[in-house]
């Protein structure tokens, strides 16, 4: 191989990297994300992790942050706004990628 194969190769391999870190990183926020709204309406444990799993499979269909919004509003009601959900959203992504960053 030329260099510049094996750079091309390179680059490649740390973009699926990247891919799939952020992939992880979303997951784990929408968790994160799960247990908050579970946690303001005052909801068990395992009411988290069934609106978890429902945050993934939305988030899976669609790309991009609008259906997780949108679902956790649904979720929520009237008891928050958008702005409130999207600088959660923001928040857990962060932490998501900290915890991330920490693991390694």
């Amino acid at each position: 191989m030329t260099s510049f194969e094996d750079r091309q190769t390179a680059f490649e391999a740390k973009f699926a990297m990247d891919e799939q870190k952020e992939f992880i990183a979303r997951m784990r926020r929408n968790r994160f994300m799960a247990v908050w709204a579970s946690a303001k309406k005052g909801e068990t444990v395992e009411n988290a992790r069934e609106f978890g799993r429902e945050l993934i499979k939305n988030d899976l269909q669609e790309i991009g942050d609008e259906d997780v919004v949108e679902a956790v509003m649904t979720y929520l009601g009237d008891s928050v706004t958008e702005k409130t959900v999207r600088a959660k959203l923001e928040e857990m992504m962060s932490e998501a990628k900290y915890q991330m960053v920490q693991e390694d």
